[in-house]
């Protein structure tokens, strides 16, 4: 039976008229399910996820270099490959997918000769296990303005760990509601969190690498009418410790313009993330707009009980 999913992947995409083509007129490069034969089902699941994470950076890279705003995406374990990506269908973004499709239709069939069961969106016990952070933990922020002034605690509590997604509950110290907050592996939110937070969309990706050139969007407290589109660089990586646990850091010089008033300011700083989990461990951002001037940092890490 073929590998399916539990949670679908949700796409929605317009179409500037005679400016793209439906990623389905992208032809599949074609790869062999031999190739896999011998592959366990785990392993299997685990490459479509990450087949299909790479198909959406791919998206996502072209709508932005285009700058059409054409694609919404929600994300989960499964990509919708027909609705996945509106483009020219010629060029090497169109042949990086051509590629992902002919392999994940590959890794499909392989699947099926395997009889492999329905994949999970549990992640499995394994991958879990090798991350820095474990369920019921809470990362606890501190977070002030960048002028200065009194610092708010931030606590985000791992809920769960699926493919695609770590589930926390948001807090603002033990006496406020806990509230849902969702990203994926990379650190990105799922979506603007509503909540006076500061969050990120489809600004960073996994196995972040020296060098690497990023961009995407930063949302203020009023995600509606402040969003800043920024873009960054990857100048360094490494082991960083916080409260006695170690990750795997990779800093990330970002820069911007963010919405002020009528006009538009720029908006500048670091942002350091963890290359497993892509959780955040520090943010500092300067901005003559007060929403996007502040410091964050990750300051301990309390276990259950």
């Amino acid at each position: 039976m073929p590998l399916r999913r539990s949670a679908p992947l949700l796409l929605a995409f317009s179409l500037a008229a005679g400016c793209a083509t439906r990623s389905a007129d992208v032809k599949p490069l074609p790869t062999s399910a031999a190739d896999f034969a011998g592959w366990p089902c785990d392993a299997i699941a685990d490459e479509i996820e990450r087949v299909q994470q790479k198909a959406a950076d791919v998206a996502y890279a072209v709508d932005a270099n285009v700058a059409n705003n054409m694609i919404v995406l929600t994300l989960g374990t499964t990509v919708f490959w027909p609705a996945l990506l509106a483009m020219r269908p010629d060029g090497p973004d169109a042949e990086a997918l051509a590629r992902l499709k002919g392999r994940y239709e590959a890794l499909s069939a392989a699947a099926a000769q395997r009889a492999c069961p329905p994949m999970s969106d549990a992640l499995p016990p394994a991958r879990a296990a090798a991350l820095p952070v474990a369920l019921g933990e809470r990362l606890v922020y501190e977070e002030r303005a960048a002028s200065g002034g009194p610092a708010t605690e931030l606590g985000l509590r791992l809920q769960a760990l699926k493919r695609g997604e770590l589930n926390f509950q948001l807090d603002h110290g033990p006496a406020t509601r806990a509230l849902p907050w969702r990203q994926d592996p990379a650190g990105n939110a799922l979506a603007p969190q509503p909540y006076r937070v500061l969050s990120w969309t489809r600004l960073l990706h996994r196995d972040l690498q020296l060098g690497d050139v990023l961009s995407g969007e930063l949302h203020g407290p009023d995600t509606a009418e402040r969003t800043a589109r920024v873009r960054g660089q990857v100048i360094a990586v490494g082991p960083t410790v916080v409260s006695g646990r170690q990750f795997d850091g990779a800093t990330i010089e970002l820069f911007g313009d963010v919405p002020n008033g009528v006009a538009s300011t720029r908006v500048d700083g670091v942002m350091v993330v963890d290359r497993h989990s892509g959780v955040l461990l520090r943010l500092e951002l300067r901005s003559g707009n007060p929403e996007y001037a502040l410091r964050r940092k990750l300051v301990r890490i309390e276990t259950p009980g």
